[in-house]
């Protein structure tokens, strides 16, 4: 006889490796500690950057900053690869997210060459790994996203208010270019002067000066601030605050509820035998179960013939069909 028994098919099934590693690795992301971690080595590399921009600090501490970053490099490098392997059994996930591509781009144009070779190309990725804090503080991460939803929006308005600078400037140099040259001598020179003039700076100077050419320029400089100060402004703070809602939106939208736990409840596995033996599952009836939906038929057939009869007042039923059948009557004339 076989001393071993064969297998059977109730055995669990290994899992891949690629899944049993995506599955670590996810937990080990969604830690909140790997969160807070990352955002503290973002502003110690922000602190350090701050620190070269000291001459005689980074000429006496050269060694220890040039070791700290390498130790960041080290690190934000462990940090994008451990988020690659939480998509190991989904590894386009990983390149779906956006914030993945540019912690992905950032820590590895720092290993290229050439890269290497230019401080201040360098410099420039160090800085913009300080905008990855956005990756973990929602409300900037919004307010990011609502800038890049509003750019069609600031581009129309843009071109709106090149317009109205072109229109305006060309009429200030017909006007104002002969008294005033410094301010209104070319079409340049007119359009920043009327740049300046909308965020009000230096307008009472301005309205002044015109008012000594002639008492129509009260109306130039009114239609002008009217137009670009108020309706043009008040303008674009519209399309920014539709675009805070969008992104609003979208990040509720991704991110999970609050209620909603991360984990899902019951979980059999926690329960130990015992507690199984002294306190069974109930096993449901069929035949109960059968009884409560013919109750439940029967009860929306007993509204249904509730609401039927007023539907049927304009077609009456014929007398003969609600009077008694005759058969009944001999029985009650021969008792």
């Amino acid at each position: 006889m076989n001393d071993h028994p064969a297998p059977t098919g109730a055995a669990p099934r290994r899992r891949p490796l690629r899944h049993v590693l995506a599955r670590r690795a996810r937990a080990l992301t969604e830690a909140r500690w790997f969160a807070l971690s990352v955002f503290v080595l973002i502003i110690v590399n922000a602190a350090l950057l701050g620190a070269e921009t000291y001459s005689g600090l980074a000429r006496d501490w050269r060694h220890w900053l040039h070791l700290a970053e390498h130790l960041c490099l080290a690190a934000f490098t462990v940090e994008i690869a451990v988020r690659a392997c939480a998509h190991a059994d989904r590894p386009r996930d990983f390149f779906r997210d956006p914030w993945n591509l540019f912690d992905l781009a950032v820590v590895a144009c720092a290993f290229l060459p050439l890269v290497r070779e230019n401080t201040t190309v360098l410099r420039l990725l160090r800085l913009a790994r300080v905008l990855r804090t956005a990756r973990f503080l929602p409300q900037l991460r919004i307010v990011i996203v609502a800038v890049a939803r509003s750019l069609p929006g600031t581009v129309s308005f843009l071109l709106v208010g090149t317009l109205l600078l072109y229109v305006y400037a060309m009429v200030g140099w017909v006007f104002f270019g002969e008294a005033n040259p410094g301010q209104y001598g070319s079409l340049g020179r007119a359009a920043l002067t009327l740049f300046l003039l909308m965020t009000l700076d230096g307008l009472g100077d301005a309205v002044h000066a015109g008012l000594e050419v002639s008492r129509w320029s009260i109306l130039y400089y009114a239609s002008y601030v009217l137009i670009a100060s108020f309706v043009l402004v008040n303008v674009l703070i519209g399309v920014v605050i539709s675009s805070l809602e969008e992104a609003r939106e979208l990040e509720r939208e991704h991110s999970p509820a609050p209620d909603t736990p991360s984990v899902p409840v019951p979980m059999p596995m926690p329960v130990p035998a015992q507690a199984q033996a002294q306190a069974p599952v109930p096993v449901p009836n069929p035949e109960v179960d059968l009884r409560t939906r013919i109750a439940v038929a029967r009860r929306a057939l007993d509204d249904l013939e509730a609401v039927l009869p007023p539907l049927l007042v304009t077609h009456p039923p014929e007398p003969s069909v609600l009077t008694p059948a005759p058969a009944s009557a001999p029985d009650t004339a021969h008792p």
